[in-house]
């Protein structure tokens, strides 16, 4: 057997692997002899039948696994004499594998790229201060009494935070929505709905809550409205400038209870210095919450900064078909429409592989500082990963830990992301802390 290595990239490999005609012929007799074991031929108790009737009658199946054999006896010799440290095989390249004749095998390899670890303990990390104020408390207070209010009917013009009924109809240029953009109704002509006078939200028909203040039941107005330019809910209106004929039905006015007895105790407190409390450390837990996602985040930026190094192109190329599918099923959750991808599919792509590329880095530098920490996946961290995975599908954790054990890449995929959060933990648990200055 003879092993010969060819560079193609820093981290792409080409490993051609030569077998004589003795090695091919061994792993031929010993296909045709675990074929032999196994095969039914009729006068003949299973693994006693004569090889060349095995072959005459199986000699597709020997055939298949002596091919088999042949490029994992390759491979598992090439590892062993090269001592490459492979990640994933890009291309196999069989060549002619037959018996009585020698063979090579090509194996297109990634490797893990070599390079020294900058220094990693000590990262600078900087978090904001963990201690509310009391407008933050007041605000949750006051949003907690608006979620719990009341909308009583207001014989009087809209204000801002009233929600005002309506019915409107819609034109760009003299032509009804309902026909520029047919399947879309709602953005045409509606006979009754809600809009919230001047609210933090743009609404379905964005501007047109902003243009209700002083308008009261009974009042009719043509408002102007320009859809923004990117509108992936209706796309025949991005960027168009449209007339909506509303008639107002009634005005209802928010009216959030009263800070008493009653409200405190539908927040499940005695008295409103017990809710001050509970807010108070929920906020701060929160707090110290963004604080860790926050330093996870620049620990992982600031590793990479200090160093730069090959990555390998197939695992770049997965992790940018994996961020494209989060990106896409996300924004179709949200109703974008698929033709809108294809008009941005080159930029969506780029802006991809640059995210793929960035986290491939920050994965290959955190595998590394766990080998050099002796940081594993255990088996309570595994325990804790499946129930949080199972809580998310909504699946049993037992039915989730027989499908990993069945499917060893996806387990293999869960320790590695463990491993991971684990390295981040170690270097936020080793990083300088700074603390933002409080804003005035």
């Amino acid at each position: 057997m003879n092993i010969e290595l060819k560079d193609i990239t820093d981290t792409r490999k080409a490993l051609v692997v030569s077998l004589d005609q003795s090695e091919v012929d061994a792993d031929h007799r010993a296909a045709a002899a675990e074929i032999a074991k196994v095969a039914r031929l009729p006068g003949f108790r299973p693994g006693k039948a004569p090889a060349e009737l095995v072959l005459k009658r199986f000699g597709k199946d020997v055939l298949e696994e002596f091919q088999r054999k042949v490029v994992a006896r390759a491979y598992k010799a090439g590892l062993e004499q090269s001592k490459l440290d492979v990640l994933g095989v890009v291309n196999v390249e069989e060549g002619k594998i037959e018996p009585g004749l020698s063979a090579a095998v090509t194996f297109t390899v990634d490797i893990r790229p070599q390079f020294e670890l900058p220094e990693y303990i000590g990262l600078p990390t900087k978090v904001e201060p963990t201690a509310p104020t009391e407008a933050e408390v007041d605000a949750v207070i006051e949003r907690l009494r608006q979620e719990r209010a009341d909308f009583r009917a207001a014989d009087r013009p809209a204000q801002k935070g009233d929600y005002v009924k309506l019915a409107y109809r819609g034109s760009v240029a003299g032509q009804p929505i309902a026909e520029l953009a047919p399947g879309r109704q709602v953005y045409g002509e509606v006979p009754q709905t809600w809009e919230e006078v001047e609210g933090a939200d743009t609404g379905l028909i964005p501007g047109l809550g902003a243009q209700l203040a002083g308008l009261k039941a009974g009042d009719k107005k043509d408002l102007a409205v320009t859809f923004p330019p990117d509108f992936p809910a209706a796309p025949e209106l991005a960027a168009k400038a449209a007339v909506y004929a509303v008639e107002v039905q009634e005005v209802r006015e928010r009216v959030p209870p009263p800070l008493d007895e009653a409200f405190c105790k539908a927040q499940q407190v005695a008295d409103l210095a017990a809710l001050r409390a509970q807010i108070h450390r929920n906020l701060e837990l929160n707090k110290e919450q963004q604080n860790r996602r926050a330093q996870r985040e620049q620990v992982g930026a600031a590793l990479a900064a200090r160093i730069e190094f090959p990555l390998p192109e197939s695992l770049i190329a997965a992790e940018t078909q994996r961020v494209l599918r989060r990106f896409m099923e996300e924004h179709l959750r949200r109703g974008v429409p698929e033709e809108e991808f294809e008009k941005n599919k080159k930029e969506l792509y780029e802006s991809a592989r640059r995210a793929a590329a960035a986290g491939v880095k920050r994965q290959l530098l955190l595998a590394k500082v766990a080998e050099r920490e002796k940081i594993e996946a255990e088996e309570r961290d595994l325990d804790r990963a499946i129930l949080q995975e199972a809580i998310r599908s909504n699946q049993r954790p037992e039915k989730l830990a027989k499908e990993l054990a069945r499917d060893r890449e996806r387990l293999r995929a869960l320790q590695q992301a463990i491993i991971f959060d684990k390295a981040l933990d170690f270097l936020v648990g080793k990083s300088t802390v700074t603390t933002a200055v409080p804003k005035a």
